[in-house]
């Protein structure tokens, strides 16, 4: 019973369906939509982003804005592209396997994959029909989110989120096949099946002792990696080297930056760092799934983040003139998320 998905997500809250864990802040978004006259204030608070970041952002586009010292090389690779042109962008741009094949446009993880050779690639462009971005694989230590905002009028910005990533693994002690290992941990659980597909071959067999196991690459919550709680990590130096970064954003005053350092100590000393993704006003905190979390706390730093949210989008568009979107433009965003949707589904 302990060790059935359904009891593992109930006894959990990190795995909890989004309405449970945004339950007051969709009164709270009620409130400011309200205040705002606009049900899509949010839009304002980063004008340099489609929809400023809630839904259909090319990822492409935002990668575009950091400073190349800061991220891997990124190659935006079109639907239908050939497996041949795709092997040439590669050579000319110096990007070597292991990579990282991304949809341009998505979220959580969906179809993020690493390939490890060309006969890997090849089967990833033969089942996916869309646009996507190739980086290499980044092999730091540390995987992170850190989440900051800032006021359109102030040079500075406040980091009010650091997650650290732990990723599923195991290290075999010689008696425990691989199967015996996920079995006892809840975590490995929630993914049984996609890892007896990856590990067909091994999954039976004991691990030897000492023998480390990587059962999942990509650091995403709903592929088994763990999200824990490093708002410890903050201070005013930290802001200050990624007060740098975020001013030669072109309009984006909210987000979250996923990236990989070789470690904490680099990242303090802004060395080392590699920015692959910055998401806009839809992302979260994750420091919230932290499995020690406290709801009340995870709903007290939702609430603040839309504050922070409207307070950045009211600036804008009282004093900047800068519009919300209209509902129509939302449909037309919305519409179009949703044919992306079903692709990445077929």
């Amino acid at each position: 019973m302990k060790n059935t998905t359904f009891y593992i997500k109930l006894m959990n809250k990190e795995y909890w369906p989004m309405w449970a864990t945004y339950f007051p802040v969709i009164f709270y978004y009620l409130y400011l939509s309200f205040r705002a006259r606009s049900f899509f204030f949010f839009s304002a608070a980063n004008p340099g982003i489609e929809t400023g970041g809630m839904l259909g952002e090319s990822k492409k586009e935002i990668l575009d804005k950091i400073d190349g010292v800061f991220k891997p090389t990124s190659l935006f690779i079109e639907k239908h592209q050939s497996f041949k042109i795709v092997l040439e962008l590669m050579r000319q741009h110096k990007v070597h396997f292991p990579i990282v094949a991304k949809p341009n446009v998505g979220e959580r993880g969906i179809l993020v994959e690493r390939l490890n050779n060309e006969s890997e690639l090849k089967v990833y462009l033969t089942k996916n029909d869309i646009d996507y971005i190739i980086q290499p694989f980044v092999d730091y230590e540390e995987e992170l989110a850190i989440m900051f905002w800032r006021m359109p009028n102030e040079d500075t910005i406040t980091i009010n989120s650091i997650t650290r990533k732990e990723f599923l693994s195991f290290i075999g002690d010689g008696k425990q096949t691989l199967r015996e290992m996920i079995m006892a941990y809840p975590r490995a659980v929630l993914q049984l099946e996609k890892l007896e597909n990856r590990f067909a071959d091994i999954i039976d067999l004991v691990i030897p002792k000492g023998k480390k196991i990587e059962l999942e690459p990509i650091g995403n919550h709903s592929r088994g990696t763990k999200f824990l709680d490093g708002n410890y990590l903050i201070n005013k130096d930290l802001e200050n080297i990624f007060s740098k970064i975020v001013l030669d954003l072109d309009e984006i005053y909210f987000g979250r930056f996923d990236l990989k350092c070789k470690s904490i100590e680099d990242l303090q000393k802004g060395k080392n760092i590699a920015i692959l993704e910055l998401n806009g006003v839809g992302a979260e905190p994750a420091h919230i799934y932290d499995p020690n979390s406290k709801l009340l706390e995870v709903w007290k730093t939702l609430l603040n983040q839309w504050s922070i949210m409207f307070r950045i989008a009211m600036y804008n568009q009282k004093v900047r003139n800068i519009p919300f979107m209209t509902f129509k433009e939302t449909w037309v965003y919305w519409q179009n998320l949703k044919k992306y949707h079903a692709a990445l589904k077929e």
